[in-house]
């Protein structure tokens, strides 16, 4: 039943051993992002159109579920960038020549792009809300002014794409294309949580950095069109619950090893061969491959344009695999004791990310009113 396909070899497999001192240094991950960008990771969704090979959501889910198995730092920083391309592949809204200089740059080197929309006070925007962050209209552009939280690669991205309200008398919002060396651009406060050490998910101040008057996309009038779609969100929230469930994987494969490996004085032979820990691997294994199996399949619809997949049935996928993997993570710490808890412990480590899960856009009570809404719905 374990999806063996996703399973990292070659080269990729160096990123789990530079996620150990990633993890402990909290250092933003250069070596790890190079060597998924050599393996094609990071650019993986550019159109075809644009030269690329446009993997679909099933890829995209894939990639990620690997890279969640080696280092969800890096898998996170990886998926932010390959949504961009993924919608602008989907549906082209870069300034044209600006994005074909992206996507040249991008297969020469790791071009990191992501979205920077939290804010101090109005928390995420799938709650609803206006943006704080205001671009005030300059004789060149707009000058862009404002503090964003929780920007997942802050300090290694090329571009921000940053939600604003416009200055002028009837307000706007839109996304500006920020280029990330700008001046005016400085990290206000640090990354310091308990998982996802590595993803730099720093608070960013934009204090007047400039954009030229065409690097702004859907720019239009606030009001519920503005809103984010927690509905439309698909192609991200399945990859997404693919790359935790890749941080399960990882932790299921360090607990087979300890009970092959563990054998008390009082024993005789390893604990694999228990009644208590076959039962567990026997749940964490049936916990796994049925959210993988939701995750997949929904991707697969997804890239064939199956329209009986709706919206809902994506937002569930995501929260029945965030609920699995959490409890598949728990049962294996549970059954080690104090061993799964020791710092240094690589399921340890997989515990503390697995718990970032829950937490991106849209959380689950807002995907499960939206589920029950539609149920409900004559």
């Amino acid at each position: 039943m374990t999806t063996e396909t996703t399973a990292p070899t070659g080269t990729t497999a160096r990123i789990a051993d530079l996620a150990v001192e990633y993890d402990r240094s909290a250092a933003f991950p250069v070596e790890s992002l190079r060597i998924a960008h050599e393996a094609g990771l990071l650019t993986a969704t550019i159109g075809e159109r644009y030269g690329g090979r446009g993997g679909g959501v099933e890829e995209t889910a894939r990639i990620l579920h690997s890279l969640g198995r080696l280092d969800p730092s890096v898998a996170l920083i990886t998926a932010m960038t390959l949504n961009t391309h993924a919608r602008q592949a989907a549906q082209p809204h870069w300034p044209q020549e600006l994005y074909a200089r992206v996507v040249k740059e991008s297969f020469e080197r790791p071009v990191l792009i992501n979205h920077a929309r939290v804010e101090p006070e109005l928390g995420s925007p799938a709650r609803g809300g206006l943006p704080a962050t205001r671009a005030r209209r300059t004789a060149d552009g707009w000058a862009v002014s404002g503090t964003k939280r929780f920007v997942t690669g802050a300090e290694g991205l090329d571009w921000f794409l940053v939600w604003a309200h416009t200055d002028e008398p009837e307000p706007r919002v839109g996304t500006f294309l920020v280029p990330g060396g700008s001046p005016g651009i400085e990290t206000a406060t640090r990354w310091d949580q308990l998982g996802l050490r590595a993803s730099g998910s720093h608070d960013v101040t934009f204090d007047e950095v400039e954009v030229p008057y065409e690097h702004v996309i859907g720019i239009g009038p606030y009001g519920p069109a503005a809103e984010q779609d927690n509905r439309a969100g698909a192609a991200l929230h399945v990859p997404l619950a693919a790359l935790y469930l890749g941080v399960a994987r990882a932790a299921q494969a360090y607990f087979h090893a300890f009970a092959r490996e563990r054998v008390p004085a009082n024993l005789g032979h390893p604990v694999a061969r228990t009644e208590r820990f076959r039962r567990t691997a026997g749940e964490i294994e049936v916990l796994l491959a049925a959210a993988e199996q939701v995750v997949f399949d929904g991707a697969a619809k997804l890239d064939a344009g199956d329209i009986s997949y709706s919206p809902e049935q994506a937002l569930g996928a995501r929260v029945l695999a965030d609920r699995h993997g959490l409890r598949a993570v728990e049962l294996a710490v549970r059954l080690l004791g104090n061993p799964g808890l020791a710092r240094g412990n690589p399921l340890e480590r997989h515990f503390r990310d697995i718990q970032c899960a829950p937490v991106h856009a849209p959380q689950a009570d807002v995907s499960l009113l939206a589920i029950g809404t539609k149920a409900l719905t004559p």
